[in-house]
């Protein structure tokens, strides 16, 4: 379903089907399309929860018909990702579109999610299908393994997969060794087996101020 027409939009070819995608993303289509808005921030009680407690403005639309729909948002890198059963972990401002299939809903992040600015809470996107997910930049794919743990910088990470664990530590940013921060601030780290996704456009965040 899913195909990549450059780098910066999504085709997605429809029989029928549907997928959901971030709300206001169509930028054309052929043939017989319908769309309906969906809430945001996760389907269920959870999603609501996470809507009134963070103000998170996740809004998603379902697409569904016979033609040929596409998507693209503010000129963004697309990446696409294969999900067999897994769980996706993503900014919510990250994710573009999902196979109507995939279950989508919320993470609690905690202390992680302040420190990025992004809210208490992170998007899932879980089962079998396309995701496609959007970078400031090309994004870069980078495997954690047991023998070799992975540090990010907050505003770089974008999203990840598989068997990890992530926790925060407290260090100086990557900045600082550049001389354009001081003191001291969270990186992410990754540990286990499975991906994740970092862009090479650093977001504005907490952490590099804490």
């Amino acid at each position: 379903m899913f195909r990549l027409q450059g780098s910066k939009v999504l085709a997605v070819d429809m029989t029928g089907d549907a997928v959901k995608a971030k709300n206001g993303s169509m930028v054309a289509y052929d043939g017989q399309m319908a769309f309906k808005k969906l809430s945001g921030g996760g389907e269920g009680i959870r999603g609501m929860v996470t809507r009134r407690l963070t103000g998170e403005q996740m809004i998603m639309m379902e697409v569904k018909g016979q033609g040929t729909c596409w998507f693209a948002d503010r000129a963004s890198e697309i990446n696409l990702v294969s999900l067999h059963g897994d769980k996706l972990y993503v900014e919510s401002s990250n994710l573009l579109a999902a196979d109507a299939g995939l279950r989508t809903g919320t993470s609690f992040t905690g202390l992680r999610g302040a420190s990025q600015g992004n809210g208490l809470f992170t998007t899932t996107v879980e089962g079998h299908g396309q995701a496609a997910i959007m970078s400031d930049g090309a994004a870069v794919v980078l495997r954690v393994s047991a023998q070799y743990p992975l540090t990010v910088d907050p505003g770089a990470y974008i999203a990840h997969q598989g068997n990890v664990r992530q926790s925060l530590q407290s260090g100086v940013t990557f900045r600082t060794f550049m001389g354009e921060g001081g003191g001291e601030a969270f990186q992410m780290r990754f540990e286990g087996d499975g991906l994740v996704y970092v862009q090479p456009s650093e977001r504005n965040t907490i952490a590099g101020d804490v």
